[in-house]
């Protein structure tokens, strides 16, 4: 039997959209003991938490276990599978599972492994393990390839605005759907027009536009909701302040429901060391450094303040496609780094 084949289908088939993740953490009871972990819970948002040894220097390997909608027919194509969170994130999640169920763990050390859940609507998975975790060494699951290490992610700001009436005509007064949709362009248009296309992405302002809706009328209402990409540097609260700056003069609430800080780790991280090193031992090649536009629990597990590198299998370009897909030799490679990269990553801390 191929156990990293079934593993990861395994993983794939089972659906978990964020909100629906109670049968892949079933799953994952069931399944991680057999891998090699000692301890394995649902904590109490869901969480998958596994653990191997008992001493107080732990290494966390932080995956998130749910997914976004969607996506295409979970198949075997030849060695390629194909299903929603092939990419984003099971395969990590899987590599993680498979990689730390079977390295030693140094007496005096902890391996814990978490499968988050909601990393991709609030991070509320991730949320809630913050203050239950003081590890010395992070490493977050996410698509990197499995020659590459992704040392930054930009941070996010997520904004709602708001407005309603009793109702009038549309010839005298334009109304709160078009003050919504006007408020929101002229955020947009705010936020982006220091943007330099010739700068990294991370170095990046972006926005988009993620969900609208609206009723012209009886009480006439609108709201639409921004997702605002923080490059490194900008502080939140100040960005927060202009959005509402901006919002008020449309006449419309603002309310905010995340606010995350851009992060981006030095290359000599030891975190970073540990996966470059491994990667030149199992490729014997250097490995590719990654700043990504997108926004991970990455940004959250930085408050820790440890060494912190995200990892993973697959092409981050497929995810959320209908195109979403991971080669099984891709994902045996991201296998074989880990198990190089975490003996290495206890040697740094020793």
């Amino acid at each position: 039997m191929d156990r990293d084949r079934i593993f990861l289908e395994e993983l794939v088939r089972c659906a978990s959209p964020s909100g629906a993740e109670q049968e892949i953490g079933a799953l994952l009871v069931s399944r991680l003991p057999a891998l090699g972990w000692e301890r394995v819970e649902l904590d109490d948002v869901g969480n998958v938490v596994a653990s191997r040894g008992k001493g107080p220097r732990e290494v966390l390997l932080l995956g998130h276990v749910d997914t976004v909608p969607g996506g295409p027919p979970v198949r075997w194509e030849g060695e390629v599978l194909w299903g929603r969170g092939a990419v984003d994130a099971k395969g990590a999640f899987g590599a993680f599972a498979l990689a730390g169920g079977a390295c030693a763990v140094p007496e005096g050390g902890r391996t814990t492994l978490v499968g988050a859940v909601g990393e991709e609507r609030d991070s509320r998975g991730a949320r809630y393990r913050l203050m239950r975790h003081a590890p010395e060494a992070c490493l977050v699951g996410e698509p990197s390839g499995s020659d590459g290490v992704t040392l930054g992610y930009r941070g996010r700001i997520f904004c709602t605005l708001e407005a309603r009436d009793g109702g009038a005509h549309r010839s005298g007064d334009a109304g709160p759907h078009t003050a919504c949709l006007r408020g929101a362009a002229a955020v947009l248009d705010s936020w982006e027009r220091g943007d330099d296309p010739t700068r990294p992405v991370i170095e990046r302002p972006s926005g988009a536009v993620a969900f609208m809706e609206g009723r012209e009328e009886g009480e006439r209402r609108g709201r639409v909701e921004l997702d605002l990409r923080l490059p490194l540097g900008a502080e939140p609260e100040r960005v927060v302040q202009e959005v509402r700056e901006v919002a008020e003069r449309w006449g419309v609430t603002v309310y905010f429901s995340e606010k995350v800080r851009a992060h981006l780790v030095p290359r000599d991280d030891l975190a970073v060391r540990a996966l470059r090193g491994a990667i030149r031992q199992v490729f014997g090649r250097a490995p590719r450094l990654l700043a990504k536009g997108g926004t991970a629990d990455f940004n959250l597990a930085a408050s820790w303040g440890c060494p912190l590198a995200a990892y993973g299998p697959g092409d981050s370009r497929l995810d959320h496609t209908a195109e979403e897909r991971l080669p099984l030799e891709e994902f045996r490679a991201a296998v074989a780094v880990l198990q190089e990269a975490l003996p290495r990553l206890w040697r740094e801390e020793a």
